[in-house]
């Protein structure tokens, strides 16, 4: 047939295997080069160390370049008051870290208890939400740093040269702020648009599924922009009210673009240009253009492409938000934090581990015990992935790390030189930090030990010690902080698999009834469920003990129950279908929830055998064929 893609029919869900750990492990993410990151990053850190050569005052020149560092770190792309509010909270967690630790230096066990006491305090921080994650990290991290190295200025002069260094940072991140004011808010709904054009053109079945992932998290970023900007602005805004207004309305056009998937019919290439056209007036902030109406007869995409940029530009209210005040907001973030043992539990492995860190570098007399410390907080950040993946990833990282840091310094850069090594080693942090752990930390540690050791310019042991610290410190993490913690090798996806099966099961119920009023709202959060637990089953996966095990053999359902959403997405857009089809399709996925949580296989429920939910049946009995393996694991 004409109409036919030519594309292989996705596999059977027991041919989708899960990846195993080690590849998950060594695996990079596939991110697009963003150049000004990169670009912000070497001028962030070498402008201050440049400075500071040129007064001839390098120790002050350190002190703001680790605030430039702490910046740097957790420095994200975004809207800008979302980049200002992120690195405004982590940098200043970061100085008050930085004080603290300096004030602590020298005084023995004390400053050991200090750097302990303070890590129980980071961990409970993080609960608060991933801002405050980021702060709870950096005040950890930057009191190690403050505590363990002399500091040129004194510790209260120093973190005053630390805050500018990070004002630095903050200021190179928001710099275009005047001029281009909305466009990160507008990139970000263009990235919608654009990313349907890019899973529609996919040719083959793991394309279009990879595509269809980063549409999900395209419009989850989207979402989060504008709700985060709309909640600060006074009032309506045009530029703001008009971006609501194509990201609502782009779910029709998602709708068709996941039927069009669902089905394997080829999309028309007219209606492809159509979406990256959209895409690029949206970033453009130009009216957006009339589509090519293509040949008949006209499809549901062409349709609502059609009505989109008839109605696109259209006076929309922004969908209502109701900001809460900072009362109500600390008292939900003390309930979760104080009452959740689970935030305990982790502030207590954190403590332990800090704690055997200080201990080992003053019994066995190491040379910058700092590192030992500061490998711990790096590795054991269970809300960042595996503990067990990082640990490896650190130590490996490291090895290369410290022979590019040493070779550095080996080379006694002096003058213009250490400026232009600084700068070269800090450009590829942020790349390295979104595509892989141990990326990241063969990016990071020569630039941490050109900064902090840059008094033992020269020195060949330096290679050997920086070795030594790394290892002790993994060895501490995964000994003491993750194989002598039952829950870190216990399967954890079962309960978030039901959670999201119960939310598939809601979204079906309003997606499918005679009048699905306000289903769209829903089918959003189901799919950022069924996205978070995607990821958390990718974070698990790496693991060697049981955990990873359970986490690969729950990835063949996971599949198939997004394979089971789309299908009632695409349902969602014919005829309603009888309300006895319905209510047998949710009781059958309610059905699945229930025997995920009894640990049980799910039984046999009547499901349509024809009619427009026979589809939706079909994904049904091939979800428990999936479920077989992960149920009998426990």
């Amino acid at each position: 047939m004409t109409g036919e893609r030519p594309q292989p029919s996705p596999r059977p869900l027991s041919e989708v295997a899960a990846p195993h750990w080690l590849t998950q492990l060594l695996s990079t993410t596939t991110t697009p080069v963003h150049w000004g990151q990169l670009v912000r990053a070497a001028a962030a850190l070498s402008v201050p160390i440049a400075a500071g050569s040129i007064t001839g005052h390098t120790g002050i020149g350190i002190e703001a370049a680790l605030g430039a560092l702490c910046g740097t770190f957790v420095a994200r792309r975004g809207p800008y008051r979302f980049r200002l509010r992120h690195m405004g909270w982590a940098t200043l967690a970061g100085a008050t870290g930085f004080l603290a630790g300096g004030l602590a230096a020298g005084n023995g066990w004390v400053t050991s208890a200090v750097i302990v006491g303070l890590a129980v305090v980071s961990e409970v921080i993080s609960t608060a939400g991933a801002t405050a994650s980021a702060a709870g990290l950096q005040l950890l991290i930057f009191a190690i740093l403050g505590a363990g190295q002399p500091l040129t200025s004194g510790p209260v002069l120093a973190t005053g040269w630390f805050l500018a260094g990070a004002g630095w940072a903050v200021l190179l991140a928001i710099a275009a702020w005047p001029v281009r004011a909305t466009a990160p808010e507008r990139a970000a709904v263009a990235a919608v648009y654009e990313q349907m054009a890019a899973m529609l053109a996919a040719r083959q079945w793991r394309q279009t599924a990879q595509a269809r992932q980063r549409l999900t998290a395209a419009l989850n970023d989207a979402y989060d922009a504008l709700l985060t900007a709309r909640s600060r602005l006074e009032g309506r805004d045009e530029t703001y009210r008009r971006l609501f207004a194509l990201l609502s309305d782009a779910t029709p056009v998602i709708e068709a673009s996941v039927a069009a998937i669902k089905t394997r019919n080829h999309t028309p290439p007219h209606e492809i240009d159509a979406l990256r056209a959209i895409a690029d007036a949206i970033r453009a902030n130009r009216p957006l253009p009339n589509p090519d109406p293509g040949p008949a007869p006209e499809t549901a995409l062409g349709r609502a492409l059609r009505d989109l940029c008839r109605d696109g530009d259209a006076d929309t209210h922004a969908p209502p938000h109701t900001r809460r005040s900072y009362r109500e907001r600390l008292t939900t973030w003390l309930d979760d934090a104080l009452g959740g043992p689970a935030t305990w539990t982790h502030a207590a492995r954190l403590a332990l581990c800090i704690a055997l860190a200080e201990v080992a570098s003053r019994q066995l007399d190491l040379e910058r015990s700092y590192w030992v410390a500061l490998t711990v907080a790096l590795v054991l950040k269970p809300d960042f992935g595996s503990v067990f993946a990082r640990a490896v990833l650190r130590a490996g990282g490291t090895v290369f790390g410290v022979l590019l840091g040493a070779a550095v310094l080996l080379i006694d850069p002096r003058d213009w030189a250490l400026p232009l090594a600084v700068a070269i080693l800090a450009a590829p942090l942020p790349l390295a930090k979104e595509r892989n752990y141990g990326l990241f930390s063969i990016s990071m540690t020569p630039l941490v030990i050109v900064l902090v050791d840059l008094t033992q310019a020269g020195s060949a042991s330096l290679l050997s010690a920086r070795l030594i610290d790394t290892i002790l410190g993994c060895a501490i993490v995964l000994v003491f902080g993750y194989l002598c913690w039952p829950d870190s090798r216990r399967p954890q996806l079962g309960t978030q698999m039901a959670t999201a099966t119960d939310t598939v099961a809601r979204y079906a119920a309003r997606a499918l009834a005679a009048h699905p009023a306000g289903h769209s709202t829903l089918r959003r959060t189901t799919y950022r469920t069924l996205s978070d637990l995607r990821v958390a089953a990718q974070r698990l996966i790496p693991e060697p003990s049981r955990a990873g095990r359970n986490a690969a053999a729950w990835w063949p359902a996971i599949i198939g129950l997004e394979r089971l959403t789309d299908a009632i997405t695409r349902a969602a857009l014919d005829t309603p279908p009888p309300t006895a089809d319905v209510d047998q399709i949710v009781t059958a996925i309610q059905e699945i929830a229930t025997a995920i949580r009894a640990e049980r296989p799910p039984a046999d429920q009547p499901l349509p055998a024809e009619g427009p939910l026979s589809v939706v049946a079909a994904d049904i009995i091939a979800l428990r064929g999936a479920l077989r393996d992960p149920l009998q694991s426990y």
